[in-house]
């Protein structure tokens, strides 16, 4: 038993919202519960056995959660070139000292850059042959949606000028047809089927290093959009009872017929691992001018991004899965993507009330632009905006760019939590940091770190509150993973989750929430990380 106490607590329960003390049941694994919260004085005469700790005045609050990442991809990436630079050129400097330790022909691997934010635009792959010759190079772009790769990774994967596009990829190529070097959505593929691959140890070893920096940002749980490699890490670190971070496993949509036949459902599992939704990818991305427009985007007249599936295909799956007991979460980016998605999710709902079927927790992730007439739908639909709020400050310039008139439809947390829809808020890491007091200062500010664009921020009228920021990572996260019953308040019966922050996020000054620094992480009643 375990009293904490001298404790500014803000439970986020709106019938309780603050306390100074708690009171905590301490199994001997990550699942035990708040017991009570009053002051230290009537605890001790109820638990009179319990150990005390004096928190001597700090800020409490109720663990985060990063309601979209990629897990495996992101504890990778922590090994990776970092590519987040300024310029092409800073780019290309760290790739050339990068091949001055990497043995000849050995991959060179990394990840983050963004050709929008570089002066120079995208790279070519003569550029990184002149910063690599011995090596073979793949970086992805921080979307995840495209790569720049030297001749010598293409030529490791036979790309040639007469390599087609594969079905959902693009090659880009110069004016005679040879490949430039940068490569769209599926023709990833090409070259990740040639880079070494982890061993199942490595994974695990990855993801163990990626908890503890994950708990460094306050976030006590994840909903992982990985793949089964990433899935079978996390039974081992549950196996060996190594596992402190409570994860939400997404299922790729080509694995659903074997999920059906072995009749796994949505919340199998435990706290601290459980299925969550299928996976599917309805279109691209804002950064690579993927994500599937109605209208072209501006200054490309033949561009409208790329559409992988369409509403008659998603509902299709989703009546499999409906009936197999399962979620779906659909990455839905451009308008008519977004379009597409929510006609399959009408249908869908129509199917289980139809079929007296238990409604399932349905997201739409990412939610980037809507169609003026699809803004109330999702509230409607009764489903989940999963959104990355530091996706907006990041995008912003891309948005006004390429999209024009339709920006102000982008990213409108605001107008889904008035319409309705349940927010869950993540960061999509390794595309963005997976940091959610970047995401939460995002969310309030409509800014980036630097300020920009102003005091009013971005599209202002999307702007949050900070208890709506925070319910979105907290309370809203957990109801998207069925569990707002035990996770996202500090109430009586609710799992001991919980951080210790450095300054009170309730009296900084908005754009000093991105500052906030954590002291301390508990999962389940356990201390798992201190400062």
């Amino acid at each position: 038993m375990l009293i904490l106490h001298n404790a500014r607590i803000y439970t986020l329960n709106p019938q309780r919202p603050t306390a100074t003390a708690l009171a905590i049941e301490q199994r001997s694994d990550c699942s035990s519960r708040i017991l009570a919260l009053r002051n230290v004085e009537a605890l001790q005469q109820e638990f009179s056995k319990a150990k005390l700790e004096d928190l001597e005045g700090r800020v409490v609050l109720p663990g985060l959660t990063d309601a979209h990442l990629h897990l495996r991809q992101y504890a990778l990436m922590l090994q990776a070139l970092d590519c987040r630079t300024a310029t092409r050129a800073e780019c290309l400097e760290r790739v050339a000292a990068r091949a001055t330790q990497t043995p000849p022909s050995a991959w060179i691997l990394g990840h983050g850059w963004q050709q929008n934010d570089w002066p120079e635009g995208f790279g070519t792959a003569f550029q990184l042959d002149a910063a690599a010759p011995r090596n073979p190079v793949f970086l992805t772009a921080a979307s995840l949606h495209a790569a720049w790769v030297n001749s010598a990774a293409l030529k490791a994967a036979g790309i040639t000028t007469e390599t087609p596009d594969p079905p959902n990829g693009r090659i880009q190529r110069n004016s005679d047809g040879t490949p430039t070097g940068i490569l769209f959505e599926a023709a990833l593929g090409l070259i990740t089927a040639f880079l070494p691959e982890p061993s199942p140890e490595d994974n695990v070893q990855a993801i163990q290093n990626a908890e503890s920096k994950l708990w460094s940002f306050g976030l006590t749980s994840v909903h992982d959009f990985d793949r089964s490699d990433c899935f079978r890490a996390l039974q081992t670190l549950r196996e060996r009872d190594e596992l402190k971070l409570r994860a939400l496993k997404s299922i790729p949509i080509e694995d659903l017929e074997h999920v059906l036949a072995i009749g796994l459902h949505s919340g199998f599992g435990d706290d601290l691992l459980r299925v969550g939704a299928v996976k599917v990818f309805a279109d691209g991305a804002l950064g690579p001018r993927t994500a599937a427009m109605f209208e072209p985007y501006e200054g490309e007249p033949q561009n409208r991004g790329m559409l992988f599936v369409d509403s008659e295909q998603l509902l299709e799956w989703g009546q499999q899965a409906v009936k197999g007991g399962l979620g779906m979460a659909v990455h839905a980016i451009g308008d008519r993507a977004n379009h597409e998605v929510l006609n399959a999710f009408e249908q869908i709902r129509s199917f289980e009330q139809t079929n007296y079927l238990t409604p399932r927790r349905h997201r739409i992730e990412h939610v980037q632009v809507l169609h003026p007439d699809d803004v109330d739908r999702l509230g409607q639909l009764g489903l989940i905006a999963s959104m990355q709020p530091i996706h907006a400050t990041s995008d912003m310039e891309a948005a006004d760019k390429y999209w024009g008139e339709r920006a102000p439809y982008s990213y409108g947390w605001k107008t889904q939590l008035e319409a309705g829809a349940v927010l869950a808020f993540g960061s999509d890491a390794p595309v963005e940091s997976p940091n959610p007091w970047l995401g939460i200062h995002a969310a309030v500010t409509r800014r980036r770190a630097d300020g920009s664009p102003g005091d009013a921020g971005w599209i202002p009228e999307q702007r949050l509150s900070l208890q709506e920021a925070l319910g979105a990572f907290t309370y809203g996260a957990a109801r998207s993973a069925g569990m707002e019953n035990r996770l996202g308040r500090l109430s009586p019966g609710y799992l001991a989750d919980l951080i210790v922050v450095n300054e009170d996020p309730f009296s900084v000054a908005p754009h000093d929430l991105q500052h906030i620094k954590l002291l301390a992480t508990m999962v389940g009643g356990h201390w798992v990380w201190r400062s």
